[in-house]
């Protein structure tokens, strides 16, 4: 066995003993050395973005003191879920490596189909309101704060 899926595996394992959350574990390598390590802690902090993969991803922003994990590789026990594929998008990490797939985690009750559903069809503009409605207000306002942003002589992208 790869020895970072191991870890995460074991993390997935460690969760089943305490029920701080779901059988999900992750850790991210970079340059050959671990740098952040998470599990489910969704019960725990009451906290439903608390996923392995976030949990990870803190640890090794904060281990290296920066938010870009770019060159950093993510070892997870399962198919990352999207909110999960989005802050790994938004670390700049480029490589991930996992488990089981995301019919697995369905078969055992996770089910994230339906978010993957829905954010397919708000391409189609026709998006599920019974899931989550979208409706904007105050652009006019809120704008403004873009506005500053973009003549700012300091901004950083990121």
């Amino acid at each position: 066995m790869n020895e970072y899926m191991k870890i995460a595996k074991e993390l997935s394992d460690d969760n089943l003993k305490t029920n701080v959350g779901g059988p999900f574990g992750a850790c991210i390598v970079k340059d050959g050395k671990i740098i952040g390590k998470g599990s489910n802690h969704v019960l725990l902090h009451n906290d439903p973005t608390a996923h392995a993969e976030i949990m990870a991803i803190r640890d090794a922003c904060k281990n290296i003191n920066s938010y870009d994990l770019s060159g950093a590789e993510l070892y997870t026990s399962c198919y990352p879920c999207p909110m999960c594929l989005s802050a790994i998008i938004w670390s700049n990490i480029k490589k991930v490596y996992y488990g089981n797939t995301k019919e697995d985690a369905a078969n055992i009750g996770f089910r994230d189909d339906f978010i993957y559903n829905f954010i397919k069809n708000l391409t189609d503009n026709s998006s599920d309101s019974s899931i989550l409605k979208l409706e904007s207000i105050d652009r006019e306002e809120t704008i403004k704060s873009f506005k500053n942003f973009m003549e700012k002589s300091d901004k950083r992208i990121y």
